[in-house]
């Protein structure tokens, strides 16, 4: 007998960035253990494929094109997910995009604000639109929801070359945690996923770099890159009954890269 407090059956689940790498890794996982699924990202192709490989899972999936960066695709996007699904227990403002620069002299204003224009506005716009859904929810005798925002390693550790990314992520996990202590009295709880080092096709090239890899795979224990596979277990607790009483906290899934 499984622990049924595990079983996502009947649940609702938002996915920005849904539709590869992490996102698409999680929503799997939460599409096996009975959640319904909805996708955001901005490339058709790859929302119709994601869709296509999560269905065989028997839950109900659905994908739109959605830009979080643009606060009314944020609030149309919303409304079409709530009027198929009826309702969003749990929503995972995953949606980011890679900085990256030869030096920190190098980042331009413009790319200074592309980054904090998915990573950081896009998180805002999500969760303030999926907050007040569980807030009215919670006021109609209807309580609980669960926020996950995808932050990074480079939210806790020195990112050179990166500083508008780390900026992001160190800003979604601020934002997160008070979020924890604003929304606790709806019973909707926010946390934060940060990822170590994984491999994506947003990471491809750095992973495919024989330099870095040599440098940086002695220093993960597990002695890999993580998968977005492995960021399933933790999407299906957080989203789960048996977190609900678990709220604020910074996951860190990395494979023991920042301990060593």
């Amino acid at each position: 007998m499984s622990y049924s407090a595990f079983d996502l059956t009947g649940k609702v689940a938002l996915i920005t960035g849904g539709n590869r790498g992490i996102g698409l890794g999680m929503a799997d996982a939460l599409a096996q253990s009975g959640a319904d699924i909805c996708l955001w990202g901005r490339d058709e192709a790859r929302n119709t494929a994601a869709v296509e490989s999560l269905r065989v899972h028997g839950t109900k999936i659905s994908a739109s094109v959605c830009d979080v960066s643009d606060e009314t695709q944020v609030t149309v996007c919303l409304g079409d997910c709530l009027s198929e699904f009826g309702r969003i227990d749990g929503c995972f403002a995953n949606a980011g995009v890679l900085g990256g620069a030869r030096s920190f002299f190098d980042i331009t204003a413009d790319d200074w604000h592309k980054v904090l224009g998915v990573n950081l506005d896009g998180a805002f716009y999500t969760l303030k639109a999926v907050a007040g859904h569980m807030k009215e929810r919670a006021e109609a005798g209807d309580p609980g929801g669960r926020l996950i925002v995808t932050s990074s390693l480079a939210s806790i550790s020195g990112a050179a070359r990166n500083e508008h990314y780390a900026a992001t992520k160190g800003g979604i996990t601020a934002m997160m945690k008070a979020l924890s202590v604003e929304l606790a009295r709806y019973g909707v709880t926010a946390n934060a996923i940060l990822p170590g080092w994984i491999e994506t096709d947003m990471t491809e090239a750095a992973m495919a770099n024989e330099k870095f890899a040599t440098n940086i795979i002695p220093r993960i224990p597990v002695r890999r890159w993580g998968q977005p596979e492995d960021f399933g277990g933790i999407a299906v607790y957080l989203m789960s009954d048996a977190s609900a009483y678990h709220t604020g906290d910074e996951l860190l899934i990395d494979g023991g890269y920042f301990l060593f």
